[in-house]
């Protein structure tokens, strides 16, 4: 007899503990630095020309905030899980190589040129543990940190941004090809992807909302505005994650509902998304039902609702089309929790099944006899 058969599971089961590891990776970069989304996403809620209390000063902060904070943040905390306190401060000068001239918040680009600074310098401290003469440790220690930080920021510069920048083309082509054909509802497989990398503001104000001011022109109003800017499918996420998500991450959820469906700061949710990968199929069922249910009611809006609160959405609403716009906003939000509940408690369920030790197999027995 040959020895025990692999498991026709082992495969997808080391599928999934991939897909789990890199969520779980992508959390640890941008779960500790939520404080500081929240933070940016009440100036800008408040502040900004369209906010609650426009202050021209205030609002310079929401730039520098978004494009250069938040990315180096990101990297510097996916360098310090990497290589500690020095990994930390490669990858911060090497985010800043990828964040200076971006027009676009450099989000996925510091996920990926972080950590890679970190790495390369932890290869080089390996190299040459050891071998440094007494005396000379700072000298090394602070001249390779110095080179491997400033190479890899040339290199971020030079390879990574444009990276970064053409998937955004990519993504706005492909949005803008989904419009033209009339598949609306198959836009938010695009749409809600490329919204939780950040790339929102380029979908929708470099694509969506020159095409919705056209066709508002001619019919008097446009559901190409509500494609991106729809607050259910975000309000869905988060109240999925405030039932069934991770008891660490709930009670930030509320705070996070206030700004994203109130406030309008959608940026607020893509973390919690991003911590658990799996629920960007919960936001695209959101939003595709939603755009259905605008469709079928004929709903739109006279003007790109900014920023994508339920109160401007009601403000750029035509007379008499509140119904199809409500609506169309409340079964984005019911799909979306519906679907993200079950994602998170199926995710539950496989984590417990992959961390319970499989019993030992047992030597058979021999009959007994008179059987």
């Amino acid at each position: 007899m040959s020895s025990v058969a692999e498991s026709p599971d082992a495969g997808s089961g080391g599928f999934r503990a991939a897909v789990q590891k890199f969520g779980g990776n992508l959390a640890a970069m941008v779960m500790p630095n939520i404080g500081a989304f929240i933070a940016w996403g009440l100036i800008t809620a408040l502040f900004i020309p369209t906010g609650w209390i426009p202050n021209p000063d205030f609002e310079q902060l929401v730039g520098p905030m978004i494009l250069t904070l938040l990315p180096i943040l990101i990297g510097y905390t996916g360098g310090r899980l990497v290589h500690g306190q020095r990994g930390a401060v490669a990858a911060a000068v090497a985010t800043m190589g990828l964040v200076v001239g971006a027009e676009i918040p450099m989000f996925l680009g510091a996920m990926l040129v972080g950590p890679l600074a970190a790495y390369v310098l932890k290869l080089f401290d390996r190299l040459v543990g050891g071998r440094i003469k007494s005396g000379f440790e700072m000298l090394v220690n602070n001249f390779s940190l110095g080179i491997i930080g400033g190479a890899m920021a040339l290199l971020a510069y030079i390879v990574i941004g444009p990276i970064v920048e053409n998937l955004t083309t990519w993504l706005g082509n492909g949005v803008e090809e989904l419009v033209d054909a009339r598949l609306l509802p198959i836009a938010s497989v695009v749409i809600e992807p490329a919204k939780v990398l950040f790339l929102n503001n380029a979908i929708n104000h470099g694509v969506l909302s020159p095409l919705g001011v056209t066709e508002a022109q001619e019919a008097g109003q446009s559901i190409l505005f509500m494609l991106e800017t729809n607050p259910g499918p975000g309000l869905g996420v988060l109240l999925a994650f405030w039932v069934a998500g991770p008891r660490a991450v709930r009670p930030t959820v509320p705070g996070a509902i206030i700004i994203q469906f109130l406030g309008g700061i959608h940026e607020i949710y893509f973390p919690y998304v991003l911590m658990k990968p799996q629920m960007i199929l919960a936001a695209i069922a959101g939003g595709a039902s939603g755009v259905l249910v605008f469709l079928i009611t004929g709903a739109g809006l006279v003007a790109t609702p900014s920023p994508g609160s339920i109160f401007a959405y009601l403000a750029v609403t035509p007379r008499g089309g509140y119904v199809g716009v409500l609506l169309g906003v409340v079964v984005a939000a019911g799909v979306s929790f519906a679907t993200g509940v079950s994602i998170l408690r199926m995710s539950k369920e496989s984590t417990v099944e992959a961390e319970e030790p499989q019993p030992a197999a047992r030597p058979a027995t021999a009959a007994p006899q008179g059987a």
